[in-house]
C-alpha cells in the first residue's frame, strides 16, 4: 500500500474504531494501567485489564484486539502472557507486543523471545527497545543502548533494525521518539508531532502500544492501522503541549485531545518514506 493511501486511510481507521468500540484486552504493567486504560476511553475504544491466569484465554475469546506490555514481569505475570498470546494465535486475533525494557535483564529478553515466537501482529517500542528486539529475532542490527526502560538510541538509528525486525518476524514495527518510524519491512513511514512534554508522563508509550490494538481490530491493514495509532497520539500531544504548563497538565489535557481528535487531524502527521 502507497504511503499516501495509507495517510489517506488514517482518518477512516479512527472512525471505524469509534464505531466499531473494540473491546481491547490489556495485559498491562502496573504503571502503565490507568493512563492506559483512560486513553482507550478517550478515542473510543473499550480497555479491559485482564491478566490473571485463570481467565486470560477466555477473555481473549471476548476481545477483538490484545495488547501485551511486558514493563513489571513476574514468573505469573508471563505466563499470562504467554497463554493469552498462544489463544490469540489460534483465533487470529490482532495482538501487539510493547517489549519495555528488553535488553535490560535475561529475564526481559527470554520473555519478550518468546512472545515474538507467538507471532505479534504489530510491535511498538523505543528506538532502543526495537534494535535489541531485532538482534533477538536473529535480524542483523546495531547494539541498542538503554538505560533501564529509556532509550538511549535516537529512532533514525532504529530504522534499519524495525525494517529487519518487521521481515523476520512479519510483524509491522515501530520505533517511537521525537518521530516515529512505522515499516512492515517493504514500505515505511515517519509520524510528525507529538510534543516535549511526552517523555516526562510515564507510560505514555504503554498507552500508545494498547492504542495500536484497538486501531488493529477496526482496520484490516495493520501497517494502516498502526500508522493510524501513532498519527492519533502525534495530533493530540502537539494539541495537548499548546496549552499545558507542566507534565501534570499535558497528561490531562492529552486526554481530552484523544476525546476531541477527528479523522482529519490524523493524515498530515503521516509522511512518505522514499
Amino acid at each position: 500500500m502507497a504511503q499516501s493511501a495509507v495517510a489517506a486511510q488514517a482518518g477512516p481507521a479512527l472512525a471505524a474504531l469509534r464505531a466499531r468500540r473494540p473491546l481491547t484486552h490489556v495485559i498491562a504493567n502496573y504503571v502503565s494501567m490507568d493512563v492506559t486504560a483512560n486513553a482507550l476511553l478517550a478515542l473510543g475504544a473499550s480497555p479491559a485489564m485482564v491478566h490473571a491466569i485463570e481467565e486470560v484465554e477466555a477473555f481473549v475469546g471476548l476481545a477483538d484486539a490484545l495488547s501485551i506490555n511486558v514493563g513489571t514481569l513476574s514468573k505469573p505475570w508471563v505466563e499470562a502472557m504467554l497463554l493469552a498470546a498462544e489463544a490469540a494465535q489460534d483465533r487470529g486475533l490482532p495482538w501487539t507486543l510493547d517489549p519495555v525494557g528488553v535488553g535490560a535483564t535475561r529475564f526481559r529478553d527470554e520473555t519478550s523471545a518468546a512472545l515474538l515466537a507467538r507471532r505479534p501482529t504489530a510491535i511498538r517500542g523505543n528506538a532502543t527497545e526495537i534494535m535489541v528486539l531485532a538482534r533477538l529475532a536473529g535480524a542483523h542490527a546495531p547494539a541498542g543502548r538503554g538505560k533501564g526502560v529509556d532509550s538511549g538510541n535516537a529512532t533514525s538509528e532504529a530504522e534499519e533494525a524495525a525494517r529487519a525486525l518487521a521481515l523476520a518476524t512479519g510483524a509491522v514495527v515501530a520505533a517511537t521518539g521525537d518521530v516515529d518510524f512505522v515499516t512492515d519491512g517493504r514500505v515505511a513511514a515517519r509520524i510528525v508531532g507529538g510534543h516535549a512534554l511526552m517523555p516526562q508522563v510515564t507510560a505514555l508509550g504503554c498507552a500508545l502500544s494498547a492504542t495500536a490494538a484497538a486501531f488493529l481490530a477496526a482496520e484490516g491493514d495493520a501497517f494502516t492501522a498502526t500508522a493510524a495509532a501513532l498519527a492519533a497520539f502525534a495530533a493530540a500531544g502537539a494539541k495537548a503541549g499548546a496549552q499545558a504548563r507542566g507534565p501534570g497538565s499535558f497528561r490531562l489535557a492529552l486526554l481530552d485531545e484523544l476525546a476531541a481528535l477527528a479523522p482529519g487531524d490524523l493524515a498530515p502527521r503521516i509522511e512518505a518514506v522514499p
